[in-house]
């Protein structure tokens, strides 16, 4: 059955403020073209056009979406777009304080967070910087702003934080958010990862268990990447199993980097340039059209295609990385 075109991932900037280990390991980077970043119409043309295959969720994500200038403009002009039901954004939080409110006002209506360890130590080896109280900070921006539903991604590794689950749930129970638990993922950008780092959706269950008694699956209604769990005291979380347990078949987002290059599959090896017909002059027609022809071909099971893998380490070498940027996890957006 071919799977409904629902959730567009929309990378305003690939730089980040951060350089997370599980993500940008490495010291140095090769950026996109200042020249070939999309400009905030040419993103309302094209998610205009997904939004009338068939899109009604949107996520502004990055590298850093709020290193983005004027970010709440872009905002403004995708939320008065008919048929955007759901426009949310990702974000590292550390510069949330500064632009919460202005993202509320513009029309943001949801956001994710995220929170890797609640240690300021952890922190600082995890990402190189000594920014976690800004991080922590930009959580009660949030409800100040008054965003509501907000969601915590926690990036899982064996031995580096895979100890604080139970803390990390209690923190989202502190601040009206949701935790959703990730694996460690082999994709792009992910240059020192390692199986045994990966700890796994069942470990997560048997930590959880340990600490808060029997856990039971909430029912699954949307095509959200999350599956959901509740605690006996009724808290809901979340857990992201891409690594051991993929969902491909479900799978309906797609992604557009800040340059305008769209991917079907985070593990995908080439994407469809966009900003070229564009800036070209096709027309919305025409546009649709070859949005709706490629995604009719998509049969991308990237995450299933590793599961099979004999011998699997990491995805994408460091060489073919620094050729095409569009490789890396902080240009697609995770």
């Amino acid at each position: 059955m071919q799977r409904p075109l629902g959730q567009l991932r929309l990378s305003v900037t690939d730089r980040c403020n951060l350089r997370c280990q599980y993500c940008m390991p490495e010291e140095e980077y090769e950026w996109l073209s200042r020249s070939d970043i999309l400009d905030f119409d040419e993103y309302r043309r094209l998610v205009e056009v997904f939004v009338g295959l068939g899109v009604d969720k949107v996520r502004l994500t990055g590298g850093e979406p709020l290193l983005r200038a004027d970010l709440p403009k872009l905002v403004e002009a995708l939320s008065a777009i008919p048929g955007v039901e759901d426009l949310a954004l990702t974000t590292n939080g550390v510069l949330l304080r500064k632009h919460a409110q202005a993202l509320r006002s513009a029309g943001l209506d949801r956001l994710t967070i995220s929170l890797d360890t609640l240690s300021p130590d952890r922190f600082v080896k995890l990402s190189r910087r000594t920014t976690h109280s800004s991080v922590l900070d930009g959580f009660q921006a949030a409800i100040e702003a008054g965003f509501t539903q907000t969601k915590i991604d926690t990036v899982v590794m064996r031995g580096t934080n895979h100890d604080e689950l139970p803390q990390l749930i209690e923190f989202g129970k502190n601040v009206g958010a949701e935790v959703r638990f990730i694996e460690y993922m082999d994709v792009g950008g992910a240059t020192n990862w390692n199986q045994e780092i990966v700890f796994s959706r069942a470990e997560m269950l048997e930590s959880l268990t340990a600490t808060y008694g029997s856990i039971k699956e909430v029912p699954k209604l949307d095509r959200a990447p999350a599956d959901q769990f509740e605690l006996p005291d009724g808290t809901v979380f979340g857990i992201i199993s891409s690594t051991t347990e993929p969902f491909c078949a479900a799978c309906d987002r797609s992604r557009l980097t800040a340059d305008g290059t769209w991917y079907r599959c985070l593990y995908a090896m080439a994407g469809t340039d966009l900003r070229k017909p564009l800036r070209e002059g096709a027309t919305t027609e025409e546009l649709t059209e070859l949005v709706a022809t490629i995604w009719s071909r998509r049969r991308d099971q990237g995450a299933v295609n590793r599961l099979n893998e004999q011998e699997r380490s990491v995805f994408v070498g460091l060489d073919r990385l620094k050729k095409d940027p569009r490789l890396e996890m902080h240009t697609r957006g995770g």
